[in-house]
């Protein structure tokens, strides 16, 4: 039986092996990832004052990210003078599980996971320090909650699974003329409770 070929707008992903999530362990390659992601192609030179670094580490860094496929040139943009560059997947993932005979991309990924909490928590002050400027209807929209639940591993990881696709349905029905319609930043989280001192 043939695997259904996925609609031609179903997002890009790619499942990352331990090359991949040892490169991708680095504060600026992930900021270049990401900005590829939600911001389209760019030079080296447009990233860099984006990220306020310089074009050198830029180029650098996105050549390492290149040589593990998670960003490549973009041929219909570039020039014998300038490149430019464009993420290769829209979403990256991976299970914990499978660096577990890897101590070195195992660590790679708990760098990840606490750089996405780090981000998450900057991003969430930001918003906190800018919300008053926002509209009632922003600022009733947005927000942050949290709920204790009892499940199993089984049941978390169905709930999970029903959260992210209801993340790619919304994802999917996004109507660009919305009139008010702004980048909105979704985290999910979800682990055991873990009891006691750090």
């Amino acid at each position: 039986m043939e695997n259904a070929s996925p609609p031609p707008d179903a997002p890009r992903a790619v499942h990352l092996d331990n090359r991949q999530v040892r490169v991708l362990a680095h504060p600026l390659r992930m900021r270049l990832l990401g900005t590829l992601r939600v911001d389209g192609p760019a030079t080296a030179t447009t990233l860099a004052e984006k990220l306020d670094t310089n074009t050198g580490a830029t180029s650098y860094h996105l050549r390492q990210l290149a040589e593990v496929g998670l960003v490549t040139e973009d041929p219909d943009r570039g020039t014998s003078r300038q490149r430019w560059w464009r993420a290769a997947h829209d979403i990256s993932n991976f299970e914990p599980t499978d660096f577990d005979d890897d101590p070195d991309a195992r660590a790679a990924v708990e760098w990840i996971q606490g750089d996405q909490v780090r981000l998450l928590a900057e991003q969430a002050e930001r918003w906190m320090a800018a919300a008053a400027g926002w509209s009632r209807e922003w600022r009733d929209a947005a927000g942050m909650g949290d709920m204790m639940l009892s499940l199993g591993p089984a049941r978390l990881r169905a709930l999970n699974d029903e959260l992210w696709e209801l993340l790619m349905r919304y994802r999917d029905e996004a109507t660009p003329d919305e009139p008010d319609a702004r980048s909105v930043h979704v985290f999910l989280a979800a682990f055991p409770r873990v009891e006691g001192k750090r």
